[in-house]
């Protein structure tokens, strides 16, 4: 019998994940009324706010009816509208708790979130039982499924009713035994951008496994007007976006102007809008160039961006876009160094070949090398950090690019007083194509991703392990 006036609770299962809802059911003589899924009032009473985008009813004439256990890549959201049904769950995820069975019988009162990756299984106790469930992904050939059978010795699902008296279709009986079953495996990981600076150290720290794709220009073409079907977007929890277009000074051109608007935000714009309609997490790079550099002392993650040039514009109304994604992380970065030609190189090389060289001391920050931004998104994505926006930069005293230099030659063996500072006004006098505006101070204050635990290294002690390998 149905159960009227319950208040409703959420209880967790021996499942990860695998949530028991007590449903407030309202009757009278002339019958019941249930809100069998209320997005608001789920959420807030510890459901996930998963995002239902189908829903499906499966009606059982006869009680012994038996279906399952079937496991499918997206969340679902059982109940019963009718009749009642013995429910059985089985995880096959990869993970510690594969092959973990929880039972439990659901009526209209009663419902249970089951989410992506563990089987699903019924037997009905009564006749004309209507079950229903909502899904968050469409019914597609090219997902991946798992299946195990009914009457597997090592789940010894205790159906009410003997398998051999009830009605079963003979695919659920040719399915595999536990030690045959393929686990379903996590959502993975997007890296887009992998052949850049930023992407090499997130495949350094990532390594390589199905969890991880990595994909260059050409595996994901962000301008694509296809985008949005070039993948099945719900198999992915994470899109790292460290793709950008970083030519400051080509900015300023026509030509790089555009191609700098389409890569900050036209691209931007296409994974935020992937994003928010898969529910996918997208973490973001961003720069100090959105702010002018005007500030005395260091900037945090609520001043206003007032960007000076076009690269600046471009980067903050990317970052404006990405904001908008329910699931965000905005890393906030600058002067950053990693793979391939930048400034500590150029300044070793020069230091080497015994070339003096004149740096601009009058703009003030802190380097930050890829492998810190790398661990940073790691851990704000491993730790489920509040979303929003994060400055990352290295650790330590605010100093200047000549500060910068000297420190390079200092650490490679070399005289520092080679280094001659200059005005940012003096080193581009002579410039003949267009210099982009930099902001004096790009000094960005550390306390807020702190705050989640995450120690960002020192940029001495960063640069001289850099230098030495």
């Amino acid at each position: 019998m149905t159960e009227f006036g319950k208040t409703l609770t959420i209880t967790e299962t021996t499942i990860p994940g695998l949530l028991v809802a007590e449903l407030p059911v309202h009757g009278d003589s002339r019958g019941w009324f249930k809100e069998n899924w209320q997005r608001e009032k789920m959420v807030a009473a510890g459901l996930p706010d998963f995002g239902p985008v189908q829903n499906n009813i499966s009606f059982n004439d006869a009680v012994g009816t038996t279906r399952g256990v079937h496991a499918e890549p997206w969340d679902k959201w059982v109940s019963v509208a009718t009749g009642r049904i013995f429910g059985a769950w089985v995880d096959l995820r990869e993970g510690p708790t594969f092959g973990t069975v929880f039972t439990t019988e659901l009526d209209p009162s009663r419902a249970i979130f089951v989410p992506r990756g563990v089987g699903n299984s019924y037997q009905t106790l009564e006749t004309d039982t209507a079950y229903a469930y909502l899904v968050n992904d469409h019914w597609s050939a090219d997902a991946e499924y798992s299946f195990l059978n009914l009457a597997d010795e090592t789940a010894a699902i205790a159906w009410p009713i003997p398998l051999s008296e009830v009605e079963i279709s003979a695919k659920d009986l040719a399915h595999p035994r536990l030690a045959d079953v393929r686990p379903i495996g996590p959502k993975k990981t997007l890296i887009v951008g992998a052949n850049g600076q930023l992407g090499l150290a997130l495949h350094a720290l990532l390594g390589d496994s199905s969890r991880y794709e990595y994909a260059t220009r050409d595996d994901v073409d962000l301008a694509d007007q296809d985008l949005g079907s070039a993948r099945r977007w719900r198999e992915y929890d994470t899109i790292i976006n460290a793709a950008a277009y970083t030519a400051v000074d080509a900015a300023e051109t026509a030509d790089g102007r555009e191609e700098a608007w389409a890569a900050n935000v036209t691209g931007v714009a296409g994974l935020a809008r992937i994003a928010t309609e898969n529910g996918i997490t997208l973490v973001h790079v961003s720069s100090d160039y959105v702010f002018d550099g005007t500030k005395t002392g260091d900037y945090t993650e609520l001043d206003p961006v007032r960007p000076l040039g076009v690269y600046g514009q471009t980067k903050a109304a990317g970052d404006a876009i990405v904001s908008t994604v329910p699931r965000h992380y905005i890393v906030r970065t600058s002067w950053v160094i990693g793979e391939g030609k930048n400034f500590v190189r150029t300044m070793a090389s020069l230091a080497e070949r015994g070339l003096d060289p004149s740096v601009v001391d009058d703009q003030f920050g802190r380097l930050t090398f890829t492998n810190d931004i790398a661990a940073g998104i790691q851990h704000l994505l491993s730790n489920r950090a509040a979303y929003g926006t994060y400055n990352l930069t290295g650790a330590g005293d605010v100093t200047t690019w000549a500060g910068v230099a000297r420190q390079v030659f200092a650490a490679t063996g070399h005289d520092p007083a080679r280094v001659t500072g200059i005005s940012t006004d003096e080193y581009f006098a002579k410039s003949a194509t267009p210099v982009a505006p930099r902001p004096r101070n790009s000094a960005l204050d550390l306390s807020r991703i702190r705050s989640t635990g995450f120690v960002p290294g020192e940029t001495v002690d960063s640069l001289s392990e850099y230098l030495r390998s």
